[in-house]
This record gives C-alpha cells, structure tokens and sequence, in this order.
C-alpha cells in the first residue's frame, strides 16, 4: 500500500502559524457565535477497502475530520462519496472474476486534515493520491477547503474575490512573483487564478497542481498575493484578522 510521503505534498506543520490566533473578533462586527473548531482523523466507513471490477482492482485508504461542526464533517463524507462511488457502492460486495493477468492494485487515497483557524475563516486540507495499475508513477494532491464558520459556507475563489477583480489580481500575483514565473518561463497572459488557497503568514497563498507551473518532480507550485495588496482585491470578511498598519 502506497503511503503519501510528505516531501511530495505542501508542508501543513508552519503554513498557517498566523492563523492559531483565533480570539480577536474584528472591531467593526456584530457579535456573531463563532465557534472553535475541534477536530480529529478518523477512518471513513465503506463496504470493503478492496473493491475488484471488471477492469481490476482498487485499494481504497479514506480517512476524513471528524469535527464539532456536523456540516462540515458531512461535507468532507459527500466530497468522497462523489469522487469515489465505487468505494461505498454494493459494488464493493459482489464478487468479480479478475484476470489472471491483471497488473497489481490500483490505489485511491484521501485524508482530510484540520489545518487552522482565525476567527471566522476555517482551513482545511484534503491530500488526494491516485495510483493505476501498471502506471510509471501515481499522482498526489493537496486541495485547502476554506469555510466561512458565521454563514456556513464553503468560500470559494469566486465568492473570495471582489467582482470584476479576477484579471488585477492575476497581474498583482505575476508581479509578487516575477521572478519565479520567469525563471520557469511563464508570461502574464500565460498565468491563471487558482481555484486552490489557504491563508499564509505572508498573504492568500495560490496553490497550483502537478505539471501546471513547474515539472512533476517540483511538485505543486505556490504563488503568494501579499495581504498588504490582497486588501484591494479579496472582499474584507475574507481576510483575517491581521494587525494594522501605522497611519
């Protein structure tokens, strides 16, 4: 069984140290009840952790948070129901005649992690590895969910971002990291907004899948947007608590 080594995935131990200051409240917001989030892995139940189809066989390893907040456990569960249907299908029950010459296992990994908090902004962090049989290598991921824990919600990169602010955020990130985009060879026009973030010390950190900035043996890339520029493109109720600035 294949086991995510962490020098393949973003570190979790220090990329959010700004966030364990959870108990300053904004000034200038009501009192809302906003609660401290607990959490713990626990393994998610399926019918088998094999599952053998005419095509061969997967071996499934999903573990996910268990947390005081039943919306977002029930978030993560329904994420890998839709992702993995074979893995908590009858599927799972039946038995199937597999080829004699059938390559190995094929392998499907997820974990869920509690990352941080800062008042009202929740991160997440779900690492996905995918092998296929017979393939040169498999292929890992790393996906923050951020939550707005006073309304509830998942906050995407289209409800983060002010309107009409997506193409002077993107110029604002090329230029916080020329020098790396340009020493991999990427132009302005080439570079993306990544639907992939979590909250840094330094700024809203943009996360980019294997192959997509840089070569697989890089690993996934980061592109940071600095908070003293974020304020101008990301809406105030998503940024975090932060100190301010001298006048």
């Amino acid at each position: 069984m294949h086991t995510i080594k962490r020098s393949t995935l973003i570190p979790l131990f220090s990329i959010l140290t700004v966030m364990t200051f959870v108990g300053c409240q904004p000034a200038n917001e009501s009192k809302v009840d906003i609660p401290l989030i607990q959490a713990k892995v626990v393994a998610v139940k399926i019918p088998k952790q094999k599952v053998c189809l005419e095509d061969g066989c997967t071996q499934y390893d999903l573990q996910t948070v268990e947390t005081n907040q039943k919306w977002i456990d029930d978030y993560f569960v329904n994420r890998m129901k839709k992702a993995e249907p074979n893995a908590f299908s009858n599927l799972a029950d039946q038995k199937v005649k597999v080829p004699a010459d059938q390559p190995s296992l094929s392998e499907s990994s997820t974990y869920v992690r509690f990352v941080g908090q800062n008042y009202n902004l929740a991160t997440f962090a779900m690492q996905t590895y995918s092998y296929s049989a017979g393939a040169a290598h498999g292929m890992s991921h790393q996906e923050f969910v951020n939550f707005d824990l006073s309304n509830k919600k998942h906050i995407t990169v289209s409800e983060l971002i002010k309107a009409n602010m997506n193409q002077k955020l993107r110029d604002e990130l090329y230029v916080s990291n020329q020098n790396w985009l340009e020493e991999h060879h990427i132009k302005k026009e080439q570079l993306q907004v990544s639907d992939n973030y979590y909250y840094g010390v330094n700024g809203i950190v943009f996360v980019y899948p294997l192959y997509e900035l840089a070569s697989y043996a890089e690993g996934m890339s980061e592109l940071t947007l600095p908070y003293y520029a974020a304020k101008q493109f990301i809406k105030a109720e998503y940024l975090p608590s932060l100190p301010k600035e001298p006048n």
